[in-house]
Formats: C-alpha cells, sequence, structure tokens
C-alpha cells in the first residue's frame, strides 16, 4: 500500500489533504521514465527544446489561477505574492528557452597545426532536482529551466508540505514536453534521499545545511548544485535614503521572511542605532501578518522560530501585530519584529532565523560593519544603503556574499546570476551561467593534413 503524507493548511494549521510519500519503487520507476525520455529529448537540436519550454511557459502562465489555487493551498502566501511568483517562473523558463540558443561555446577552429577542433555541451543525463517550500513553483523553475534547456531530463522532488504546484507542472510538462521529461516525485526526506542514491547524473538542492552536507555525501562524485540558505546582513550607512527602513521591512516581511536572501541582520554605526532601531520599527509596526504577509510554512519551522526568539538576548524588542481572518487562529502566524541591542553570538544573529525578524547591531565604523557583515558563515547575498554612492559601492565590494545590492534588497531576474558562498553552497542559479550546472564540455579534435 503506497504511503502518504498529511497535508496541512498553514493559514490554519488543519490538515487539507493528502499527498503520496514516493518509496524505493516509486523512485526507481521516476527516475527509469526519465532515462528513457533522455535520448529524444537531448537530440532535439536547441530550437526546438525552445519551443517546447515556451509551450510549457504559455501554458504555465494561461493556467495561472490554476497554480495560484496550488502555491496557496501549500504556503498560504497572500494571493498577489502567489500570483507574482507564478508569472516570475513563467519568464524564467522563456529566459532558457532563448538561452539555450546562445553561442556559449569557446570558438571553435584550428587551435593546433593541421587540427581542427570544436566544443560541444553535452547534457548531464538525468537530473535530480530537489526544492524547498518556500517559493515551490519558482524554485522548481530556477532548477528545471536551465537543466531541461540544456538537454537533461528532470526528476522533481517538491517539498513534503508543498507538492501541489510540481504535480501540476509535471501534468503539463508532459503535454508540452513529452512523457518523462519532467517527472514529478513527492515525498519526504526520504524520499529525496533514495532520489540522490538512485541512478541519477547530477543533484540539484535547495535546502538546509544539514541536508546539503547529505546529499553531498550520497551524491559521491556526481556534480552536484548547492544553495543552502543565507543569513543576510544589511549595511545601513550614514545617509541612507529616506526610503531604506521601509524598503528593508518590505523585503524582510515578503513571504513572510522565509526567503533565503531575505535581510535578516542589520548592522548600522552606533551613533545611527538608536535612529535605525526606530525608524525600522516604525516601519515594521506597518506590516500586519495575515494582512500583509502569510504564516510561517509548517509546524517544525514554526517551532524553530519560536526556539530561536526566545533564547535571543535582545535588550530592545518591537513586535508587531497580527491580524487573521477568522478561523484562521489556529495557523503559523507570527508578527514582524525588530531585536535590538544584541551581541555578535546572539541566537538570532548567528543563525538563519527565515522568519520576518531583523536584528540590528551597532558597529565602530565602517571597517567594523564589514567585519560583522561577513562574520556568518552563510554567504550568500546582502545590501548596503548609503547616501553617497562611492562609499556604499565601496562597501559593496568588500562584502564576502554571492550577490549584494545597494539602494534595494530582493530584487532579481532570470538574467543575473545568484549563488551562494561559504557555507551557502556552490552553483550558480539564474543568468546564462546556470547552464553550464547541468552541461558538460567534450573537445573534438580532427586531424586534416
Amino acid at each position: 500500500m503506497l504511503s502518504v503524507t498529511q497535508l496541512v493548511d498553514p493559514r490554519t494549521g488543519t490538515v487539507r489533504g493528502e499527498a503520496p510519500r514516493g518509496d524505493e519503487g516509486e523512485v526507481t520507476a521516476a527516475v527509469a521514465a526519465a532515462r528513457r525520455a533522455l535520448p529524444g529529448w537531448a537530440g532535439q537540436v536547441p530550437a526546438h527544446r525552445a519551443r517546447r519550454l515556451l509551450a510549457l511557459a504559455d501554458l504555465v502562465e494561461s493556467s495561472a489561477e490554476s497554480y495560484g489555487r496550488a502555491e496557496l493551498a501549500g504556503t498560504g502566501k497572500p494571493r498577489d505574492e502567489a500570483m507574482l511568483e507564478i508569472a516570475a517562473s513563467a519568464e524564467v523558463l522563456r529566459f532558457y528557452a532563448g538561452a539555450v540558443r546562445a553561442e556559449l561555446t569557446p570558438a571553435s577552429g584550428e587551435r593546433l597545426p593541421g587540427r581542427e577542433s570544436w566544443v560541444r555541451w553535452e547534457p548531464l543525463g538525468v537530473v535530480a532536482a530537489i526544492v524547498p517550500w518556500n517559493y515551490p513553483l519558482l524554485m522548481a523553475a530556477w532548477r528545471i529551466g536551465p537543466a531541461l534547456a540544456a538537454g537533461n531530463t528532470v526528476v522533481l522532488k517538491p517539498a513534503e508540505t508543498t507538492p501541489d504546484s510540481a504535480l501540476l507542472l509535471a501534468a503539463h510538462a508532459a503535454e508540452t514536453l513529452g512523457p518523462g521529461v519532467l517527472t514529478a516525485l513527492p515525498g519526504d526526506r526520504d524520499t529525496g534521499r533514495l532520489l540522490v542514491g538512485s541512478a541519477v547524473d547530477a543533484v540539484a538542492f535547495t535546502g538546509s545545511q544539514a541536508g546539503g552536507l547529505d546529499v553531498v555525501a550520497r551524491a559521491g562524485l556526481r556534480r552536484v548544485s548547492l544553495e543552502l540558505g543565507g543569513n543576510c546582513p544589511v549595511v545601513v550607512l550614514p545617509g541612507a535614503p529616506e526610503y531604506s527602513y521601509d524598503a528593508i521591512v518590505a523585503a524582510c516581511v515578503y513571504n513572510a521572511g522565509q526567503s533565503c536572501a531575505a535581510p535578516a541582520r542589520v548592522i548600522t554605526l552606533a551613533e545611527n542605532h538608536d535612529e535605525t532601531v526606530e525608524r525600522l520599527a516604525e516601519a515594521m509596526s506597518a506590516r500586519r501578518a495575515g494582512i500583509d504577509f502569510g504564516p510561517l510554512n509548517n509546524a517544525g519551522q514554526l517551532a524553530r522560530f519560536d526556539r530561536v526568539i526566545d533564547s535571543s538576548t535582545a535588550r530592545v524588542r518591537h513586535v508587531a501585530k497580527v491580524e487573521v481572518a477568522d478561523g484562521e487562529a489556529g495557523g503559523f502566524w507570527r508578527p514582524g519584529q525588530i531585536l535590538a541591542d544584541v551581541e555578535e553570538d546572539d541566537p538570532a544573529v548567528v543563525e538563519e532565523v527565515f522568519g520576518p525578524v531583523l536584528t540590528v547591531q551597532a558597529a565602530a565604523g565602517v571597517a567594523d560593519a564589514v567585519r560583522l557583515a561577513n562574520s556568518s558563515e552563510l554567504a550568500l547575498a546582502a545590501s548596503v544603503w548609503g547616501g553617497q554612492a562611492g562609499e556604499a559601492m565601496a562597501v559593496a565590494t568588500r562584502l564576502d556574499a554571492g550577490e549584494v545590492w545597494i539602494n534595494c534588497h530582493l530584487e532579481q531576474t532570470a538574467e543575473l546570476p545568484h549563488g551562494g558562498r561559504r557555507r551557502s553552497g556552490h552553483g550558480t542559479d539564474l543568468s546564462v551561467l546556470a547552464l553550464t550546472e547541468y552541461q558538460r564540455p567534450k573537445t573534438i579534435t580532427l586531424r586534416y593534413e
């Protein structure tokens, strides 16, 4: 008998349905289907794959209401957020449909006397894409877009709590790309472990550090791309624009702060600390859980959030409001918070809270602000806020992060690469650079003399 996972509505905390939990048999079948589809999919010229991906993007867009219901069921996020992310997912697919037709290989020609050489970029094969619950469809698009465009077939393992949009996407992919090219495999962590240990050729994983280390141990010498979260610093310099504080808070509470690149640790100079706290608290007080942003995703995330916040020794706390609809009091709601006057080793500073919370630290000077910003082993993204472009740019170049914004935060597009450093993982999402994550070069040299 096939085992199932109970699905919970994060807005109410009540069971909303169930989904199959893939066991060894389902994993083997999914990978085998992808393997059978590989020659036909990889054998198409890029223009043909591009047309198929464009058809899938059109179908996602024309079915936006269905995808919206699927996203809302698993995440509980506001409808406007979900619909924006569905549109962004379609755009990612369109981007890679075009990007794969560009010439990205080293130039061919005579590189040795009497020899002509070519470089072919070939797909890796069957890719296991394991994605998280915070952006179920968008994170899937980030992984499957370049993988499919490059000629791979994909087994997509969605998070246990949010399988809905992945199952819909796989059904639409079967219609537009062909059977087995993209397979959805719902299940729990054991399903993911079985998938990584199966006969796949590469693994793309977005999730926790612990999960990433487990993937590396199981994947062995196979290609692995990891995005393992962030604990993003926000350096606020003297003369930061008036809009800075509201913009920082807006980015913090987007998706209830459940974004790997969300602002988390605000660092300002000591002489500006109190004003920064006051301005952030004012902005946060206008953002209400239940109205302006959604709940945390699941009971485990709620418990982790509460543990970190309760263990914080912040001497100044500003807590906003929760305003939920009738029947949603049992949901996984938590208000936006500002935790100020915190030490460097405070749990809310050291750990990635992954919720609608900002800590505020005082730095002795700009150099100390950079030191504090770079003190976390998670190095995914950061931002700098300042009135002088030269000073802000100088700080941005000194921040050890894969993506740095100046006077904005959490603004991304398919054309620009996104990826972490140190314990935030390795590999690239987005941009043409992501195509190389799912390809390998082959040099062919012909002797003509």
